[in-house]
C-alpha cells in the first residue's frame, strides 16, 4: 500500500504541486509587495489609487491561475468568483472604488503574500522526502497538501453564499427584465390587432355613415348598427386585456374569487380551495394568480384532462399552490408549453416550481412563493 501511495498518480501530481510551491510564492509575493508599496507610497498622487486599483485587479487573475493549478494538481473543485460589477457609463471613480474594496482580490493578495514562507518549506521537505523519505513520500506530500487546500479553499474560494446569491440575483434580473419586455410587447401587440384595429374600422364606419345620413338615412342607420357592435366587441377585447394584466376581481376580492373566476373558465371542472389567514403582498398575489391561470389554460389546451383542482395554503413564510389534473400526463419543462417560463419568473422572485408529471398521468405542479405582508395603508388590506 505504501508503494502504491508513494508511486501513484495522485501522489506525484501533489508532488508537482508542492514543487512549484516556491516559484509561484515567489511571483505572487513579489507581486504583492510591489504592487502594495507602489500603490500606497503613490497614494499621495493622482496615480497612486488607479495603480493599487489595477494592480488588484491583476492579482484577480493570479487567484485564477492558482485555482487552476490547484484543481489540475490537487483535484480542488472551486467556482470562480463573479466579475467585478460594471455599469456602463459610470465613469473612473466608480471603476476606481470598486477596484479598491474588491474583498476576492484582497484576499488573493493575503494568499500571495503569506505563502512565500510556506512555499519555501513545502518546497525543501519534499525534496527531501523524495531523496531519502521517499517510500513515504506520499504520506508526506499528502500532509502537506492538505494545508495547500485549506489556504486555497480559505482565502481564493468566493464568499460562497454572497457568490451565489449575486449570480442569482444577476440571472433573476435578466428573467425579470425579459419577461417584462415580453409582457410589453404581447400588450402591445393585442392593441394593435385587436382594440386598435376595430377602433380605426370603427372611426371609419361612422365616417361612411355620417356622409350617407342625408342620402341614404336607411343605410346609415345599418352602419351605425354595425359601428355599435364594433364599440361592444372592441370593449370585451379591452376588458380582455385589462384582465390579463391585472385583473379587477384579483385586486378588489382576492385570489380565491379571482381563481375562482379563472377556474370557470377552464374546460374541464376545476375544484378551487384558497386556505390564507390573509392576504400577500400585492406582487406575490398577482404572480399566484398568473402562475395558476397559465396552469389552468396549459390543462385546457393540453392535458385531456376530465377533473383538475387548485389548492393554495400558506406554511409558515411561504405561499403554496399546487395544480392537480388527471390527464394524460407527460408534461416537461422544455415541452413548450410555458412551464420553464413559470419556472423563471417564479426562481426570479426565490419561489419554486416542481413538476411531477409521469406518462399516463397524473399531473401535480407545485410552486411556492415567499410570503410577504401586505402592506398596511393598501386600500383592500382594510
Amino acid at each position: 500500500m505504501t508503494a502504491r501511495m508513494a508511486f501513484g498518480r495522485r501522489a506525484w501530481k501533489e508532488v508537482a504541486h508542492l514543487l512549484t510551491d516556491f516559484p509561484m510564492a515567489l511571483i505572487g509575493f513579489i507581486y504583492v509587495v510591489v504592487t502594495v508599496s507602489v500603490g500606497v507610497g503613490l497614494s499621495v498622487t493622482v496615480v497612486g489609487l488607479p495603480l493599487l486599483a489595477a494592480g488588484l485587479a491583476g492579482a484577480r487573475q493570479l487567484g485564477r491561475l492558482e485555482r487552476a493549478r490547484a484543481r489540475a494538481l490537487l483535484g480542488v473543485r472551486i467556482e470562480e468568483p463573479s466579475p467585478l460589477p460594471h455599469r456602463p457609463g459610470a465613469g473612473f471613480f466608480a471603476w476606481l472604488w470598486t477596484g479598491l474594496k474588491d474583498p476576492v482580490a484582497w484576499r488573493t493578495m493575503l494568499y500571495g503574500f503569506i505563502r512565500l514562507p510556506w512555499g519555501v518549506l513545502t518546497f525543501a521537505v519534499t525534496l527531501v522526502a523524495m531523496v531519502v523519505l521517499w517510500p513515504v513520500l506520499g504520506y508526506v506530500t499528502r500532509g502537506l497538501t492538505t494545508v495547500d487546500r485549506a489556504l486555497v479553499r480559505g482565502l481564493l474560494a468566493p464568499s460562497d453564499e454572497l457568490e451565489r446569491r449575486i449570480t442569482e440575483l444577476e440571472s433573476d434580473r435578466s428573467v425579470v427584465v425579459d419577461t417584462a419586455a415580453a409582457d410589453l410587447r404581447r400588450i402591445e401587440r393585442n392593441l394593435h390587432d385587436g382594440a386598435q384595429a376595430r377602433l380605426v374600422a370603427l372611426a371609419m364606419g361612422l365616417g361612411l355613415a355620417k356622409e350617407k345620413l342625408l342620402e341614404d338615412p336607411e343605410a346609415a342607420a345599418a352602419m351605425v348598427e354595425e359601428a355599435h357592435g364594433e364599440v361592444k366587441l372592441a370593449l370585451q377585447e379591452l376588458r380582455d386585456l385589462a384582465r390579463g394584466i391585472h385583473p379587477a376581481v384579483l385586486t378588489d376580492r382576492g385570489l380565491d374569487a379571482a381563481l375562482s373566476a379563472v377556474a370557470s373558465r377552464c374546460t374541464v371542472p376545476v375544484r378551487v380551495t384558497v386556505d390564507l389567514p390573509e392576504r400577500p403582498a400585492d406582487a406575490m398575489e398577482g404572480i399566484a394568480y398568473f402562475t395558476v391561470s397559465e396552469l389552468l389554460q396549459n390543462v385546457s389546451k393540453h392535458s385531456r384532462a376530465r377533473t383538475a383542482a387548485v389548492d393554495v395554503w400558506r406554511a409558515d413564510d411561504r405561499l403554496l399552490i399546487q395544480v392537480t389534473d388527471d390527464g394524460r400526463g407527460g408534461a416537461r419543462l422544455d415541452g413548450g408549453t410555458g412551464m420553464a417560463g413559470l419556472a423563471e419568473r417564479l426562481g426570479a422572485v426565490d419561489g419554486l416550481f416542481v413538476l411531477d408529471s409521469p406518462a399516463g398521468g397524473p399531473t401535480t405542479v407545485t410552486a411556492e412563493l415567499p410570503w410577504r405582508h401586505r402592506d398596511a395603508a393598501h386600500p383592500a388590506a382594510r
